[in-house]
């Protein structure tokens, strides 16, 4: 299998790429020379941490018939101060929103999403320390 992306330069510094048939439009901050119309690419990155482990926890607790009011996730990074600038950290919360929700069950599905399933850790934590922590809201 192979993916494949497409990025259209728009001037200056905004880019548009074409990810799985959706636009995504990147640019710099106004202080790097861009105009502030599009996510920050290295950000993207961490988006693509929460989507991927998200999918598979919200997928592993249906199969074990945890029913959630919501999920929402947050990762954080730590970047370098030399160049090249990149992550060297990335740190996960987990808020789930549920009434009486396993806290094992959660910890497992995470688990699971982290060594097992999710291709992002999978390439992240060969790189760098990846960590988690779980928050429960009633």
């Amino acid at each position: 299998m192979k993916h494949s992306v497409e990025t259209s330069w728009r001037g200056n510094m905004l880019f548009e790429a074409t990810v799985s048939g959706h636009p995504v439009l990147m640019d710099a901050a106004t202080a790097a020379g861009g105009a502030d119309q599009g996510a920050r690419p290295k950000e993207l990155m961490l988006a693509a941490l929460a989507g991927c482990t998200g999918m598979d926890v919200v997928s592993i607790l249906k199969k074990m018939r945890i029913d959630l009011d919501g999920l929402n996730i947050r990762v954080d990074g730590d970047v370098t101060e030399e160049h090249p600038k990149h992550y060297n950290r990335m740190h996960i919360t987990y808020e789930f929103k549920g009434k009486d929700l396993p806290i094992e069950q959660l910890k497992k599905a995470i688990d699971l999403s982290q060594e097992r399933y999710c291709g992002v850790s999978a390439v992240y934590r060969k790189t760098m320390e990846v960590t988690y922590e779980i928050v429960i809201i009633q």
